[in-house]
């Protein structure tokens, strides 16, 4: 299975987010009882996931020269899809069935990608800011917008009867 390749065993699933709890254990000022485990698993996961759609932006816009639409479109479809992987196995560590998962996430995305990445970032572009700090900008308002999805609507844990 894909996750099994990407996420490994679920020995390292259990380490990261026992690391992820340690951290938080830590955290001044009592934020450690305001901060959720899956947060900084999120922050993590995610920060990486940007570096990577960040990598293929530049290689697909710069490198290749396609379009801003489509280098950005490109990149972000192949970076979420691996934020999606990695939250679901090491993160959130959700067991629930894939397929209804991944229809709300590709809804939740579709959402994400017309108010933030199109609506913000594309459009401070054209604003004439430089394409990197744009993204950079979409994805501060993307990051809150898609913890609260995933936390509370896609990987969600149903109430145990």
């Amino acid at each position: 299975m894909v996750v099994e390749v990407i996420a490994g065993s679920a020995t390292r699933r259990h380490r990261f987010h026992a690391f992820t709890a340690a951290l938080v254990r830590r955290l001044p000022f009592g934020l450690s009882r305001l901060v959720p485990p899956s947060l900084l698993g999120f922050a993590i996961i995610n920060g990486f996931t940007f570096g990577v759609d960040l990598a293929l932006l530049t290689v697909f816009r710069g490198g290749l020269g396609w379009p801003l639409p489509l280098a950005v479109t490109s990149a972000y479809l192949l970076a979420f899809g691996l934020s999606f992987l990695l939250n679901r196995a090491v993160n959130f560590r959700s067991h629930g069935p894939v397929g209804p998962q991944v229809a709300v996430y590709l809804v939740a995305i579709a959402i994400n990608y017309g108010a933030f990445i199109l609506g913000v970032g594309t459009g401070l572009a054209e604003l004439g800011l430089e394409y990197h700090v744009a993204r950079v900008a979409a994805a501060v308002c993307e990051a809150v917008y898609m913890y609260a999805v995933m936390r509370w609507v896609v990987f969600r844990e149903k109430p145990r009867r």
